[in-house]
């Protein structure tokens, strides 16, 4: 695997120095994943006939991913601070990895409660139409992560064990005195999540148009994310420690995402398809 796609030579060196474009799968799969995310969620709002045109979509686009990213990040440098304390100018070198998804949720729940007061919309009904292309996204990202060799696992003697050259994060990591330039067999935990992303992705998709309670698809997708997540964790040989070698924060957060959304679903029955309701109020 390479972290960059294509050098595309400059004619001209600039006044910085820069002779060349330089194009990395990782910016690319965010690229393509707000794209698909743009075209899926006007596809559901359309379904769903909620007043919105798609300026209103890109509207959403514009708020979401700035504070998307800007969450993820910040949530990866507060748990690896010691990382980029000696050159803090790193912290915005973000296409070489350091996007954490739960950082990246928080800042789209802002975007959320921004964006409903701002077009007066359903809160439940909008996230229904926007998280199949939210997990649709991560699959994209995690591809992004493993041609940047990040998001990595531990050393494994399992058939799906992956060597990453040296010149990436999970090389440097697990660098294999036998083996030059190579790592050790690697749990590939980024592919593992982005399989799960994509069952995850075709089973809201398939249940989308079932006629269940707004919320469902939403609370569903926190709680299927949450079950990947912490068993993907188990495999990572880069996780975000709350206490180091014990905790990592993404199994806590993910321990607290399932019960909080499991709650909801059950308190507020939302197995339950809206043409039962509306016999019950006729």
């Amino acid at each position: 695997m390479n972290p960059v796609l294509i050098d595309i030579p400059l004619p001209f060196d600039l006044p910085n120095g820069l002779q060349s474009i330089t194009i990395r799968w990782y910016g690319l799969m965010y690229v393509v994943a707000i794209i698909v995310g743009i075209l899926l969620t006007y596809r559901e709002v359309k379904r769903k006939k909620m007043d919105l045109s798609l300026d209103d979509v890109l509207d959403f686009v514009l708020v979401s991913v700035p504070l998307g990213i800007i969450f993820a990040r910040l949530y990866y440098v507060v748990f690896e601070w010691s990382t980029y304390a000696a050159d803090p100018i790193k912290v915005f070198f973000i296409w070489e990895g350091g996007l954490a998804i739960h950082g990246g949720i928080i800042g789209g729940i802002l975007a959320v409660f921004i964006y409903i007061k701002w077009k007066k919309v359903h809160f439940w009904e909008f996230t229904d139409a926007v998280v199949p292309s939210l997990v649709l996204g991560q699959a994209f990202g995690r591809f992004g992560n493993f041609m940047n060799g990040d998001a990595f696992g531990v050393p494994t003697t399992w058939p799906t064990g992956i060597r990453f050259p040296t010149s990436t994060p999970a090389g440097r990591e697990y660098p294999d005195p036998e083996t030059a330039g190579m790592s050790q067999p690697l749990h590939p935990s980024m592919l593992y999540e982005l399989v799960g992303n994509l069952v995850i992705f075709a089973s809201l998709w398939i249940l989308r148009t079932k006629g269940y309670r707004d919320g469902f698809i939403t609370c569903l997708y926190f709680i299927l994310y949450s079950i990947l997540r912490f068993f993907v964790e188990l495999t990572r040989g880069d996780s975000l420690w709350l206490v180091e070698g014990r905790f990592a924060a993404a199994n806590v957060i993910s321990i607290v995402l399932f019960v909080v959304f499991t709650g909801l679903m059950a308190q507020w029955r939302l197995w339950q398809k809206k043409e039962d309701d509306a016999i019950k109020a006729a």
